[in-house]
Order: structure tokens, then sequence, then C-alpha cells
């Protein structure tokens, strides 16, 4: 017998089958999925900004070139005579003929047209706010799913989410610094996108007041028959108003008070942290409504010159067919 001490066998630890390593894997990528979809714990918009930020590093560098520029739009004066009409009436006239006799001849006078009723006006163009409406596909997404209501409108474009999914895509043709420092969609790029569908002719317009926005968004959009699309929070979210209350026509007295707009909001049906949830196509957005949600530009990724401090919107300036 040997004078070794006596050892005893190692015990092996049992490793998990290559079957176990398989079905964990599995089951960590399905909850991974199934968080991801349902927004677990925020993980879906953390998902998302991945996404972007991967994006972002393939398209390379915000392009800083020219684009469509901000007009700062000033007011009409408060009071407005109607203009006059000149109208001929005869008058007995001192020159004299070659034969001596005198003849009348026509002068003119001046005749003030009527003045327009000054009543309350409650305009909507959208007759079916459901049919146009697209909900944003991510909750990022508010700037292509604005561009897709308007279109959608106009009818340039369906409700679809491919359509939106499209539009998306190419926002790196229309982005610029100037318009948005962190690339991607900015009011500008909503114009060019909406001109590149057919719907020329949209501008981006700033101004002082709420009212003046909203006076000058009402005329936009009895002269044009085209939604307006408005920047909301602070720059960080798009409304489109289809329509508008006021106490007159803001397209016959320029100091006609607007109550409110009609918005569709692709928002809907989110709820915000911070702006409380949404309402769905349509609704009439009054005053009180319009103050907390329609705010001055104010961009935490830096400073905007012909934005900072005003109210933004992208505005129609002509009327654009269905058949363009």
């Amino acid at each position: 017998m040997s004078s070794a001490a006596y050892r005893p066998p190692r015990s092996r630890r049992r490793r998990p089958s290559l079957r176990w390593s398989a079905l964990i894997a599995v089951v960590l990528v399905t909850l991974g999925g199934l968080a991801v979809a349902t927004d677990a714990l925020g993980a879906g918009r953390l998902f998302d900004r991945a996404v972007a930020r991967i994006d972002r590093i393939i398209a390379g560098p915000v392009p800083d070139r020219a684009t469509v520029e901000t007009v700062l739009v000033t007011p009409r004066p408060a009071t407005m005579a109607p203009s006059p009409t000149r109208t001929a009436a005869a008058a007995p006239s001192a020159t004299a003929g070659a034969t001596g006799s005198t003849a009348p001849t026509a002068s003119l006078e001046l005749t003030p047209e009527p003045t327009p009723a000054r009543v309350p006006v409650d305009v909507d163009i959208a007759v079916d706010p459901a049919g146009i409406f697209a909900s944003e596909v991510k909750d990022t997404w508010c700037s292509p799913a604005g561009v897709q209501i308007t279109l959608a409108f106009l009818g340039k474009a369906d409700t679809s989410v491919a359509f939106q999914r499209e539009l998306q895509s190419r926002v790196h043709e229309w982005e610029s610094y100037s318009d948005s420092h962190n690339g991607d969609w900015g009011p500008a790029a909503m114009a060019l996108a909406l001109d590149a569908y057919g719907a020329p002719g949209y501008e981006v317009h700033a101004y002082k007041t709420r009212q003046d926005a909203l006076r000058d968004a009402a005329s936009a959009i009895e002269s044009t028959g085209s939604p307006v699309i408005l920047l909301a929070w602070r720059g960080a979210h798009t409304w489109v108003m289809t329509g508008f209350r006021a106490d007159a026509d803001p397209a016959v007295f320029p100091d006609a008070t607007v109550a409110g707009a009609y918005i569709v909001d692709p928002w809907y049906p989110r709820v915000s942290s911070i702006w409380g949830p949404s309402d769905p196509p349509g609704t009439f957005q009054d005053n009180s409504e319009m103050v907390r949600n329609f705010l001055v530009w104010k961009r935490p990724e830096g400073h905007y010159p012909k934005r900072d401090g005003l109210f933004v919107a992208v505005v129609p300036t002509m009327k654009v067919s269905a058949g363009d």
C-alpha cells in the first residue's frame, strides 16, 4: 500500500449544455425585444436614440448649406381705412368750345366702399380630420408626421406608416445646420419636403407675438386653402393647424383676435409627461391651450438668431391643386 496520502477524486462542475445556452440567449433576446416594443422602462426610447446616433454617424456631419430662410413677419397696421372707389359724375365745365358754347365734362368723385361687417368667424378647412391623420411612428417623428398630414390634406400622400418612413428616410436631403444644429428635421426641412412632394410655396415665418402668428396663419389658411404647421413646445413639436375661430375675419381686420385653432396633432394618442395627454384630430384648442403649447422658439442645442424668442410656423403662400 502506497504511503501517499489519499486524495478523493475532484468533482467536476457541470456546465450548461449548448442547448440550455441557446435557450437562455433566445429568452434574453425575446425579453429585450418585448421591452423595446412595449417601451418597458424606456427601453424603446433608448433603442430609438441609439439607432438615431448610428444614423447620424452614417450620414456624417450636418451640412452647413443654404436652405429656406426664416422670415420675420411684421403685423399689418391695426386700423385700415376702406379703399375709395372712383366713379364718374357729370358736372358743368367752364371750358368753351370753338363755337363758344360750353359742354359738360366728367369729373371724378371719391365714393367709399361699404365697410365689411365685423362678425365672428369659425373656419376649418379639414372636413374629415381623422381621414388625414397620421400618428408619428416614433415619438421623435412629429416632423415627418406633420408633413405627411399636410400632404394628405392636399391629396399628395396617404397616411400609411410606409409613407412616413419614406419621408424620414429622405430627411438628409433637406437638413442643414442653420435649420437644425442637431441635423434631421427643422422647419426649413419641412418646407423643402412639402415642395418635393408637390406642395410648393411654404415658407418659414417668425412672429413677435402669438396673436401675430395666429392671425397670419388664419389669413394664409383662408387665402390658400392649405394647412399651416405650427412649431409647438418651444420648437420641439409640430401641430397642423387647419382652422380657427376669431371675433372678426383676420384677412379683413388686422386687429381681429384669434381665439384658438383647430389642430391635428401627430402626438395623439400619446401622453407626455411634460405636456399632458394629446387630443383627437380636429380638436379646437382654445386660447389657454395655445398659450400652454404654442410657445416661443427655444432649443437646447444652441442659438438660432432668426428664431430665438419668436413664434415660428411653416406657412403656405399659394394655392396647391390636388392635380399638380
